[in-house]
């Protein structure tokens, strides 16, 4: 759960051993690959690899199957043999990260007659190993999604010697790229000059820069880094390749300059983006560059006016209507709808509740499943809230049904907080002698706490005393509750009639002392 993965595994005869996996994602199958291949165990490799069942429930057509399946046929032998003639693989051997030749999995369509079915695959996938600190490659393949698992189609290959191999696509690619130049080159097709580019790539992110690096050593790293990549766009054969290349160097630079060690990042950018408008004006990575852009400029001039607080307001201004130009200029770019949820968050700070409320709805016209458009809509109900009945139910810290509905009768104020919340820790004197002075006439507090580690909050009550209920809520500021309602901040409170009616959602103390006063009588 959380940062350890999505897999769940099932053991169904209670040896202690997984029998199969329920839910794993593509990148956790190919972690399981390289620790099975690592320990030598056939069988914790066999459930991460495609099998004859699961080639009948996807309606993989003949043709394809038996290919595959004759590569299976005997899976402990031939992944015996393939680390006999490894000698970089052992026990300590450790899974470092998911790579793929591709950006995200293709799909096959059903009408392409591989299957009864649309498959989901990705090409060409590698994984990035460590050795006894030394780093190396260990070929996949093909991983296929059925329903909620990835599985491999073939037994992995370590990849030997100091460069990088790419081979030939998996069964079900195959085909594809007989006939199509969108993919990714296959090994024959790719030349001395591009397999020296990327073992020096390889070779160079090895020894990437810490965050302790100084600027010189970040300067050199990041300066070689750009010529490599320069030197891959120019040998790549395709759109994907040149893709995949440019939207790493834009990462590359965009994240150095935010270290504020390597400002001439910015120009980069700006150069990479000048020639993209030029060449390539209908490209997706346009608005990609541009917004990346954007974020390394409004880094670097916080830098420059931390020490110049009369600068502030200026600097804002001028962000917010870099922010305004990029939305209008890509209403639909994927990086609009971070842009819009931060004019939305800016116009509600300043108090311009209805221009906040357009923001969020272009935000949720524009941009509606993604997790800015999700707040957007949270936030949109939290605002339109007052004279409207308050719902919110879940589980206490002492494990017990908490439920605001049940509550009435009771005027009740319902703040969410966290632990790290100084001004919620400022407020809180002032909170207990208003819970202390009216509870007895028909208030009730109930607290949202949003920490995402949950083992300093008892102290923290023990400590500050307020010792009301709390709804426990996962995930804080991007758990359930807080997306429900477009929490952009904390504390946020909102004060609930005997009826369950909204009466404010934005609370602060002093309105309190003048409301509850009036509430309760």
């Amino acid at each position: 759960m959380n940062i350890a993965g999505t897999r769940w595994g099932i053991d169904q005869n209670e040896d202690g051993k997984i029998d199969q996996w329920k839910i794993i994602s593509a990148e956790e199958v190919t972690r399981e690959a390289v620790q099975a291949m690592a320990t030598g165990d056939a069988y914790r490799l066999s459930l991460v690899v495609i099998n004859k069942d699961d080639i009948a429930a996807l309606g993989i057509h003949s043709e394809f199957a038996n290919k595959i399946l004759v590569n299976l046929a005997n899976l402990p032998a031939t992944m015996k043999a393939k680390l006999a003639q490894s000698k970089s693989i052992n026990e300590k051997t450790k899974w470092i990260r998911f790579d793929s030749s591709m950006l995200m999995p293709y799909s096959i369509p059903a009408d392409e007659g591989k299957a009864k079915q649309d498959l989901f695959v990705y090409e060409n996938v590698m994984a990035i190993i460590e050795t006894d600190g030394t780093t190396g490659f260990m070929q996949m393949g093909e991983v296929v999604r059925l329903g909620d698992t990835w599985k491999l189609t073939q037994v992995p290959t370590p990849i030997e010697g100091d460069t990088l191999q790419v081979s030939d696509g998996g069964v079900l690619m195959q085909p594809k790229l007989a006939s199509s130049r969108t993919a990714m080159t296959t090994e024959s097709e790719v030349s001395p000059e591009t397999r020296k580019l990327l073992t020096e790539l390889q070779q160079l992110d090895a020894k990437a820069p810490t965050p302790q690096s100084s600027a010189e050593e970040l300067a050199r790293y990041n300066s070689k880094r750009v010529e490599v990549l320069r030197g891959l766009l120019a040998t790549s054969k395709t759109e994907q390749e040149r893709t995949q290349w440019l939207t790493q160097m834009i990462d590359g630079l965009a994240a150095a300059v935010q270290t504020g060690k390597y400002r001439v990042g910015a120009g980069q950018l700006a150069s990479i983006e000048a020639d993209l408008k030029k060449q390539r004006p209908d490209s997706d990575l346009i608005p990609y560059v541009t917004y990346r852009r954007l974020l390394a400029d409004y880094s670097l001039r916080l830098q420059d006016s931390a020490a110049d607080n009369t600068k502030s307001a200026e600097l804002q201004k001028w962000w917010v209507e870099q922010l305004r130009t990029f939305v209008t200029t890509y209403p639909k770019a994927k990086d609009s709808a971070d842009a819009l949820l931060q004019l939305a968050i800016f116009e509600e700070f300043s108090g311009e509740v209805e221009k906040a409320k357009k923001w969020y709805e272009k935000l949720l016209a524009n941009h509606p499943a993604t997790d800015a458009g999700k707040r957007a809509r949270g936030a949109l109900r939290r605002l339109n809230m007052v004279g409207k009945s308050f719902q919110l139910k879940g589980t206490g810290l002492d494990g017990k049904p908490l439920d605001v509905a049940s509550y009435r009768g009771k005027a009740v104020l319902v703040i969410f907080w966290a632990t790290w919340c100084q001004p919620c820790t400022e407020d809180l004197p002032q909170l207990k002698a208003l819970y202390d002075k009216y509870r007895a006439k028909g208030f009730e507090i109930i607290g949202v706490n949003l920490d995402t580690q949950k083992a300093g909050i008892a102290p923290y009550i023990a400590q500050h005393g307020n010792n009301w209920r709390h709804l426990a809520e996962p995930g804080g500021l991007e758990g359930r509750a807080a997306i429900d309602f477009g929490i952009i901040s904390v504390p946020t409170m909102f004060l609930i009639d005997q009826q369950g009616k909204v009466v404010s959602n934005s609370t602060s103390i002093e309105d309190l002392k003048e409301q509850l006063p009036k509430l309760l009588d």
